[in-house]
């Protein structure tokens, strides 16, 4: 026991400013009392930070899926209020002809308009915009590109001669206030996100972290992930590539409200859960939630 105690007091001292060794020495004498009762669950154990190795390789290749490829693009739509009736049945109508060609090397994974959460921008404030001016919540799109950036340019090239599309894109453009996408990664350890029966709603939670600390927020989640999946609500995570950097998005599937706060509350019962948001909590910059409603078309319902 000598050398524990020698070195919980060292970080006692550090973490709890004491001047000198006395006041060091008293707490960690507390502390590793605390400690010797519980080697596994006490709370000391939450002052000292996950290790990460430090790795040379780039995070999304540590980070990513190794055994697929596949690219994701997500949309942030905001349109104009008066327009929002017309613009779902527009998108309705065009993009499951995209999912289901297979010259296209693309697929839908969700589409849905915010319910609660982003009333009144896309990603960035409208500034510009009057204050009292009501807009409509974003809608979202999420693609999967199976075969990577390849697949995407493969896809672009072709759209800029399909006639269908471009008149889409004309007709669409006059619905909206703004739009914002980004490219992104799967992380390895989530669900591949998959068709499912309704009705549900979703949850996206986006999470803008600290330059620097993905592979700490990857190694915490790989394993934490396993307290969400009683209720298979785990839906997918990802990380984006390019747009915004250093930014996390969460989906998670709730057959309503209620059952998203019985499912939430169920994870911190579970015996590391909090651990998990102990670590990650310092990571986050900013971090927003929006619920949302599958579109008619989206294989997510």
């Amino acid at each position: 026991m000598a050398p524990r105690l020698c070195s919980i007091s060292v970080a006692a001292r550090r973490l709890l400013g004491g001047p000198g060794p006395r006041a060091g020495d008293v707490a960690a004498a507390a502390a590793a009392r605390f400690y010797s009762k519980d080697n596994e669950g006490s709370w000391f154990r939450s002052l000292f930070v996950h290790k990460v190795d430090p790795r040379k390789d780039a995070h999304s290749t540590l980070l990513s899926k190794k055994e697929t490829s596949n690219l994701y693009k997500i949309q942030f739509h905001n349109v104009k209020p008066e327009y929002l009736d017309a613009y779902n049945s527009l998108t309705e109508a065009v993009l499951p002809k995209l999912h289901l060609d297979e010259d296209y090397p693309c697929s839908l994974v969700g589409n849905w308009n915010t319910w609660y959460g982003e009333q009144d921008q896309a990603g960035k404030a409208l500034t510009s915009l009057p204050t009292d001016l009501y807009l409509s919540p974003p809608t979202v799109h999420l693609w999967r590109f199976s075969g990577g950036y390849p697949a995407l340019m493969d896809c672009m090239n072709k759209l800029k001669n399909n006639k269908e599309y471009l008149e889409f894109r004309r007709e669409r453009s006059q619905m909206l206030l703004s739009r914002r996408n980004q490219l992104l990664l799967e992380f390895s350890f989530w669900n591949e996100p998959q068709p499912r029966l309704g009705p549900n709603i979703y949850e996206l939670r986006t999470y803008k972290l600290k330059p620097g600390t993905m592979i700490e927020w990857g190694n915490n989640w790989a394993r934490a992930i396993k307290y969400r999946q009683e209720n298979q609500e785990a839906v997918g995570g990802f990380f984006s590539q390019i747009g915004e950097l250093y930014v996390v998005h969460h989906l998670w599937a709730y057959k309503d409200l209620q059952s998203r706060e019985e499912t939430r509350n169920a994870a911190w019962r579970k015996r590391g859960w909090d651990e998990n948001v102990y670590y990650t909590v310092p990571l986050v910059r900013h971090m927003e939630s929006r619920i949302m409603i599958p579109l008619k078309i989206s294989p997510l319902q």
